[in-house]
């Protein structure tokens, strides 16, 4: 049986689910950047240095538990960790709505990242439970859409919640999703395909026989510590910490480089213009992760798109701020060709290493990107506020990227096709 005939229901089973948990994790990371950009240090007393440390403060607790949580996912449940998290999230994120001091915000936006941090490796876990080799980078793409598909519409919302009510309320509002949808989740998700009800037989077979074929190609890893230490993970950590400089950077300040770039706007128009490039990132994903499967070459839609984010930083750099439309339309360019290459990148790691390390490995590069989101939301916001202008952060988000094309190029690509079953037997 041909794999793209395997119970093709599973993609309206399943990715609907996935999407709508990676979109409510990403609506409560994310809405920080509008309370930054709408209020919420004058009313605290918070300074540009501080606002910088506490929009990044979440990426410091998501760094330290994404390997726990990806080892409970693996080994454990996919869907208790999801269902805990997602109650856990929504109550944190409706409780910065009333936080009246900043230690208080401190500790909310660090304890945010912790438990949303499982969220990402055990979600990519669970995609790899249902989806084959040649179907990877789409459904990769599908939980990923999440991101900048939430940040479209929250962009918007958000601007006009805060219109209407103030950031407090939008906090508390955008919190309330995440501990509903914990119940739907519980109820609808099962942990692997044996398990569904509504697979036959048949197709349950023909599934688990292709997963375990795949994994007939690469070489046995015999523990986390083995698979941490070869030479494509470690270089990935790098390229993914070095990528997501860029990418935080990006989406945590966007708001406040378009209001500080044009001091007439408001909190809706803001919203619009910092939805764009999100919409721009949704069609290039999907195109990319096409594009990925079809050729089952991963590289070649990785680097090429993080090389023209870097060079469209530098073009608004070079602009400046005196030609607003320029500058933003490189921005838009920039936001899209960031984010195109997920769903590829995060399929090389389970076709480079065997099913019972692949799920660590990815929360290990995960958490690298975590600890760059940390350092790129945290300079990023501090060269704003200590310049006055986004143009140093614009240098240092294309200076990251650059390294990250890198970093891709000097990945071994033979360890990552299924086709080369020399090399990968031999890694």
């Amino acid at each position: 049986m041909k794999t793209e005939i395997i119970a093709p229901k599973r993609w309206w089973f399943i990715m609907p689910i996935v999407f709508i948990t990676y979109s409510l994790a990403y609506l409560d990371r994310a809405n920080f950047s509008f309370a930054s950009a709408a209020g919420i240090n004058e009313d605290l007393g918070i300074t540009k240095g501080m606002s910088s440390l506490l929009g990044a403060l979440f990426f410091l607790g998501y760094f330290f538990f994404q390997i726990p949580g990806a080892i409970y996912a693996e080994r454990r449940s996919v869907k208790k960790l999801i269902f805990w998290c997602l109650v856990l999230w929504g109550v944190c994120a409706s409780l910065t709505g009333v936080v009246s001091n900043i230690p208080m915000l401190a500790a909310i936006r660090f304890i945010l990242g912790v438990v949303e941090a499982a969220v990402m490796p055990a979600m990519l876990i669970y995609i790899s439970n249902w989806f084959t080799k040649s179907e990877r980078s789409r459904a990769n793409t599908f939980l990923i859409l999440g991101n900048p598909v939430t940040v479209l519409w929250m962009s918007v919302v958000s601007g006009y919640l805060i219109e209407s009510f103030g950031w407090r309320e939008m906090f508390i509002f955008e919190g309330i999703p995440a501990v509903i949808w914990a119940v739907a989740w519980w109820f609808m998700v099962q942990d692997k395909p044996a398990q569904s009800k509504w697979m036959s037989d048949e197709e349950k077979a023909a599934l688990q026989a292709q997963l375990q074929k795949e994994q007939e190609n690469i070489k046995a890893v015999r523990n986390y510590g083995e698979a941490f230490k070869n030479r494509n993970v470690i270089i990935l950590c790098m390229q993914y910490f070095a990528w997501s400089i860029g990418v935080y950077g990006f989406v945590l300040w966007l708001p406040s480089i378009l209001r500080n770039a044009n001091t007439a706007m408001g909190m809706v128009e803001a919203g619009w213009l910092s939805a764009v490039p999100y919409l721009a990132a949704t069609v290039a994903m999907i195109v990319v992760s096409w594009a990925s499967d079809k050729t089952q070459n991963r590289k070649l839609f990785v680097w090429p798109l993080l090389l023209i984010g870097a060079l469209a930083f530098l073009g608004s750099y070079l602009v400046g701020s005196s030609n607003f439309w320029l500058s933003y339309t490189l921005l838009v360019i920039a936001g899209g060709a960031m984010y195109a290459p997920y769903g590829p990148f995060f399929a090389i790691v389970p076709e480079m290493l065997p099913r019972n390390v692949s799920g660590g490995a990815m929360a290990l590069i995960n958490s690298m990107g975590a600890l760059g989101s940390f350092v790129g939301s945290w300079i990023v916001g501090y060269l704003n506020g200590a310049t006055g202008s986004p143009a140093a952060s614009y240098i240092f988000m294309g200076a990251a990227l650059l390294v990250s094309v890198w970093l891709t190029l000097i990945v071994k690509p033979a360890e990552n096709k299924e086709s080369a079953v020399h090399g990968a037997k031999h890694a």
